[in-house]
């Protein structure tokens, strides 16, 4: 049996999601009863915790293999003391969405969609959260009078056609709460489409239940974006969560951020990639790590990320290759960052590589000026 499974055998609510909540890590107490840890390792984390608070899921924890020092499970969950490193580059809040939530709880940046942050509440916090001068720092969910005056903003702005519900994890909050917000949000006639950003796939896959997908189903189009970020992280309970999705006719989009110790070679993300779009998660974003406090341990080159996604093109389909983007410091929003492959062009023709370095030639229409 696996150590999911000896712990779901031993507590009778494990698939429970509401147990899990309840049952979080949020201590270093706590977690020495269910994880093994040294002296030093209460020491660091629980100066780690004056700063960041600490919440994992007794399921997320039990994909942690303790004999692994880098397990990749163990480096995204438990604080290390590599959290409270000074680094020069390090902001608060490196996409500036404070400066672009024209009211609270709207992110509103590019011109058809907004960013609408509905709880500060996340199952499991994760260690390289780009929000983390938010989330984790209270176990809030939006009020009644702010749900209002954020709807009235989406109201009249008459652009937004797309409207991104995320947090903290909306799916931490009960059903009728959420289903709320979601039908607030359909009787705004210019909105089309309702996302939500979640990774309770991940870190509690008995979320997804028949009753929460019953109460989506009536609010299509809804599309769901989660976050995977490891092949570990991919077991039965999350494969099944991901299948119920999309059997519901939800599409699945995974965003995965690049992290240095966990992710960040070719071999470890082929084979997240190609389980992704096994359980029917479509890849769309790899993500350059944020430039938010006390994650610079996480952070690797940018080069290592155009590699890894030039590694991929041309040896998995296309459709599971994501797109490698920098989320721009200052609130620029997300800039593609690619591999080069043109070599040159002029007037008659482009010279390119393949993914195999080999080189082609593409002749440019003659006269093309004058056939317009």
């Amino acid at each position: 049996m696996t150590r999911t499974e000896q712990l779901a055998a031993k507590y009778p609510d494990w698939d429970n999601w509401i147990w899990q909540v309840k049952h979080r890590i949020t201590s270093v107490d706590t977690l020495s009863k269910w994880f093994p840890l040294t002296e030093k390792d209460k020491s660091d984390i629980g100066q780690c915790l004056k700063f960041f608070r600490m919440g994992i899921t007794p399921y997320y924890l039990s994909l942690i293999n303790p004999d692994d020092p880098d397990d990749p499970v163990k480096k995204q969950c438990i604080p290390s003391i590599m959290e409270t490193y000074p680094c020069g580059d390090d902001q608060t809040d490196p996409l500036n969405e404070d400066g672009d939530s024209p009211v609270p709880h709207i992110v509103h940046r590019y011109p058809d969609r907004v960013l609408f942050l509905v709880t500060l509440k996340c199952s499991t916090y994760c260690r390289h959260c780009t929000r983390r001068r938010l989330v984790g720092e209270g176990d809030r969910i939006i009020g009644e009078a702010a749900l209002q005056n954020a709807l009235k903003y989406i109201r009249r702005h008459t652009e937004v056609r797309d409207v991104l519900i995320s947090g903290g994890d909306p799916l931490v909050m009960a059903t009728g709460k959420l289903e709320h917000i979601i039908q607030g949000l359909r009787d705004i006639p210019h909105v089309d489409i309702v996302r939500i950003g979640t990774r309770v796939p991940v870190v509690m896959p008995m979320r997804i239940t028949d009753e929460l997908l019953d109460m989506l189903k009536k609010y299509q189009p809804i599309w769901i974006n989660t976050h995977f970020n490891h092949p570990n992280e991919i077991t039965p309970a999350s494969s099944k969560a991901c299948r119920k999705i999309a059997d519901a006719g939800i599409p699945l989009g995974n965003q995965t951020v690049l992290l240095r110790g966990i992710n960040d070679n070719t071999p470890v993300m082929k084979d997240l990639m190609y389980k992704l779009v096994h359980n029917r998660v479509r890849p769309y974003y790899l993500y350059q790590c944020d430039l938010s406090r006390g994650i610079s341990h996480f952070r690797t080159t940018v080069e290592t990320g155009i590699k890894i996604v030039h590694d991929l093109q041309g040896f998995i389909s296309g459709f599971a290759v994501p797109k490698f983007v920098i989320d721009a410091p200052g609130g620029g929003g997300k800039v593609p960052i690619n591999y080069n492959y043109q070599i040159s062009h002029d007037e008659k023709e482009y010279v390119f590589e393949n993914y195999e370095g080999k080189i082609y030639r593409y002749p440019e229409p003659e006269r093309y000026d004058e056939k317009k």
